[in-house]
């Protein structure tokens, strides 16, 4: 698995993704999903092409992937780098406010109308498990085969970015991208970055089950220009402390791993010789092809 083949799925990826949707668009009347079903749907699309794909390339799954132990200490202290880093995802969520809606306080009326138990698992676990199996064990271990480790951080999170399919998701997601391979090279362990996803996760989920969904999104319709500059400035203050602490935090997961110079070398961009390119046409036709639909959804 390289990153030629990385390219090959997120494009199978998004035309299973957009073909989907016109399906479902088209059926609508006549079958119509719930929320939970919806959700599930999403996650297999993701997961069958990545998975069908791996098992072409004769890698086993799970190895490839890198489920390995890490020390109970440093599950923890995941835990609070997450928290530490919460700050700065919801200062560039809400940079990205300036110019699109909130998808998440969107759909917070469908969410909080579901069984909590079925969006806890869904949206929390199973959600997080998957796109960490693809976009960190798939994608990044394919494109470290073909370029530098910052080259394949850097693209694995901007596929994570992109298969939100809308630009206020895709831009902090592409920040806890970069956050979950640095997590990965910290630990050795994919489970690192899992746990960092499920955290980020579960908090949306406990608030919109915790407040009325309809308030939420109200909330977020009265927000003004002037409301949301000053909550900027408020979280970026916050953001600057925190992502320090949290940088500090991280090297001490590094080092109780005994994982300080892979955790460095992810800032090195001399390149060996590698398996293909990172960049190919497949990638750039994916790309293409999400743009307009990005742009649309925004509209």
């Amino acid at each position: 698995m390289n990153g030629k083949k990385v390219n090959w799925i997120f494009l199978t990826v998004v035309l299973l993704n957009i073909t989907t949707i016109v399906l479902l668009s088209v059926l609508y009347p006549i079958f119509q999903l719930g929320m939970i079903s919806n959700l599930i749907l999403s996650q297999l699309i993701v997961f069958l092409p990545a998975a069908f794909g791996v098992l072409l390339a004769k890698e086993n799954l799970i190895q490839f992937a890198g489920f390995h132990k890490i020390k109970i200490s440093s599950v923890f202290m995941t835990i609070f780098f997450t928290w530490l880093c919460m700050p700065l995802i919801t200062l560039i969520n809400a940079v990205s406010m300036l110019f699109v809606d909130n998808e998440v306080a969107a759909m917070s009326s469908d969410i909080a109308g579901a069984p909590f138990l079925s969006v806890l698992l869904v949206m929390s676990i199973l959600g997080p498990l998957n796109e960490e199996l693809v976009c960190r064990g798939i994608f990044y271990q394919g494109y470290k085969r073909s370029g530098t480790m910052m080259q394949a951080m850097l693209l694995s999170a901007l596929l994570f970015a992109l298969l939100h399919m809308n630009f206020n998701q895709a831009a902090y997601a592409f920040a806890i991208g970069i956050i979950a391979v640095l997590l990965v090279e910290a630990t050795g362990s994919l489970w690192s970055s899992v746990i960092l996803h499920v955290t980020v996760n579960v908090q949306p989920v406990l608030l919109m089950h915790m407040e009325d969904g309809a308030d939420i999104r109200e909330a977020q319709e009265l927000l003004t220009t002037d409301m949301l500059l000053l909550v900027i400035s408020v979280y970026l203050i916050i953001a600057v402390v925190t992502t320090a602490l949290a940088g500090c935090v991280l090297a001490w997961i590094a080092k109780n791993e005994k994982r300080e110079e892979n955790l460095r070398a992810v800032w090195k961009t001399r390149k060996c010789k590698k398996e293909g390119k990172v960049v190919t046409i497949p990638l750039l036709i994916a790309i293409i092809i999400l743009f307009p639909v990005m742009i649309l959804t925004a509209v």
